[in-house]
């Protein structure tokens, strides 16, 4: 059991071109003809799946560039693991953002659209570190600016110019967006960063 789980830690990301590819097809050919709004909604994730394949996939790193990077370490598994990874992205991208999308189909289109923001606000982050590192790539980045970025963007243009959502459902799910990206940085900086100052570049 704990080899299961060990390899799971290191390998979840494999699924991500799959889940990408098979997911568009399906809300392609299923959803966007019949509810473009919840088609766009259900994007999102997709788009995220694409941002973690090149995050931890190809090209990858993403986790020897955050610990380098922002966490200052010279360890590449150190403060953020493997463990962590995946505790961060599974509830989020796997659970949160696909449940999402079938809350909105089944009880309005409002539980859905904090996953644009999600993205946009996630994409802006790539794009920090890119400027902060000295313009240099990081794992993850392309897919900001091709698909979170601008994707994001026109799903929150394209709900407020065609979907009727009360003025509370646009607070609201601005907050979840705003929330979900903030829970990573909270992890990072209120966590990782306190540990890498306890113990250095050493696992406690």
């Amino acid at each position: 059991m704990k080899k299961a789980i060990k390899w799971l830690y290191a390998n979840w990301m494999i699924a991500t071109p799959f889940l990408a590819v098979y997911s568009f097809i399906l809300v392609w050919l299923y959803v966007r003809e019949t509810n473009y709004a919840l088609f766009l909604i259900w994007v999102q994730g997709i788009i995220y799946w694409v941002h973690e394949f090149e995050e931890y996939v190809c090209p990858g790193g993403f986790l020897r560039f955050f610990n380098h990077g922002p966490m200052r370490c010279t360890r590449d598994d150190f403060p953020m693991t493997d463990v962590g990874s995946f505790w961060i992205n599974i509830p989020l991208v796997y659970i949160a953002m696909p449940l999402s999308a079938v809350l909105a189909h089944f009880f309005g289109l409002e539980w859905g659209i904090w996953t644009a923001l999600f993205s946009v606000l996630n994409g802006l982050g790539h794009v920090g570190f890119w400027v902060i590192f000295g313009r240099k790539y990081n794992p993850g980045l392309c897919a900001s600016l091709l698909l979170n970025i601008p994707v994001g963007i026109y799903t929150i243009c394209y709900f407020a110019n065609h979907v009727d959502l009360s003025v509370t459902a646009y607070v609201l799910s601005a907050i979840v967006g705003i929330l979900a990206q903030a829970s990573m940085m909270i992890y990072a900086f209120g966590f990782l960063v306190p540990r890498v100052k306890k113990t250095g570049c050493r696992r406690p």
